[in-house]
């Protein structure tokens, strides 16, 4: 854990719209659990600047943690991922993307085996709430929660946003032909509407394109991806 309790008050802040979020409903009743490749691979098919484009990236799915008796699997290998109606399909992108990346509309995916038809879209912007959460943040396998925690400090010093409170969670382990990729998430606490913003606009670390480095409103996190129609 790392705490600091000091504050700098600041003024109210508009949020801009120069990179946003893109949810598309999706028609798609299961996915495997480690999807980060296949998900990945099939978006760049359609959309190759998802890659290199400054401020894109790629949300993993993630359905609801449990339901009519069905419970989220463990992080194993070989899991599928059931998906209710509800679920959305996110991507962040800049603005100017905004055309090219609905233009993924009525294409059908195949996610390792699985269909992922594409839908319909909705613009959403970032959100200037104080807390925000990254489900995966890249990290070596060995590194322990501290040094994890002060290396997420030093790059979040570097992007001038100073750090008062950050949480590691769960170690999450996504498999690659390359090899693993070994993740973290992370909770960063009592930002200022810019900071928060910001953060949500460069991310942290590498990997945007199979989900990495992205922040999500603390508050929506379960259902951020399990939206009402």
């Amino acid at each position: 854990m790392f705490w600091n309790d000091e504050k700098e008050e600041k003024p109210g802040f508009v949020i801009p719209d120069d990179v946003i979020d893109l949810a598309f409903k999706v028609a798609c009743p299961t996915l495997p659990l480690d999807h980060a490749h296949a998900l990945s691979s099939q978006l760049l098919k359609v959309l190759p600047w998802l890659e290199d484009e400054a401020f894109a990236g790629v949300h993993l799915i993630h359905g609801a943690a449990s339901g009519n008796g069905w419970y989220r699997p463990e992080d194993t290998a070989n899991e599928i991922l059931h998906l209710s109606r509800r679920t959305r399909m996110r991507l962040r992108i800049p603005r100017h993307r905004l055309e090219d990346a609905q233009g993924l509309t009525g294409y059908t995916l195949d996610v390792d085996g699985h269909a992922l038809e594409v839908g319909a879209s909705d613009v959403f912007l970032l959100s200037s709430l104080s807390t925000l959460f990254a489900r995966y943040v890249i990290t070596a396998a060995d590194t322990d929660e501290n040094i994890f925690l002060n290396e997420a400090a030093r790059d979040l010093k570097e992007l001038g946003i100073p750090c008062r409170k950050m949480l590691g969670g769960i170690s999450h382990t996504m498999q690659f032909p390359d090899g693993p990729v070994h993740t973290r998430s992370l909770m960063v606490a009592e930002l200022e509407p810019e900071q928060s913003v910001r953060l949500q606009q460069v991310g942290l670390g590498e990997g945007r394109s199979i989900g990495c480095g992205l922040f999500l409103p603390h508050k929506g996190i379960k259902a951020v991806n399990d939206e009402k129609e």
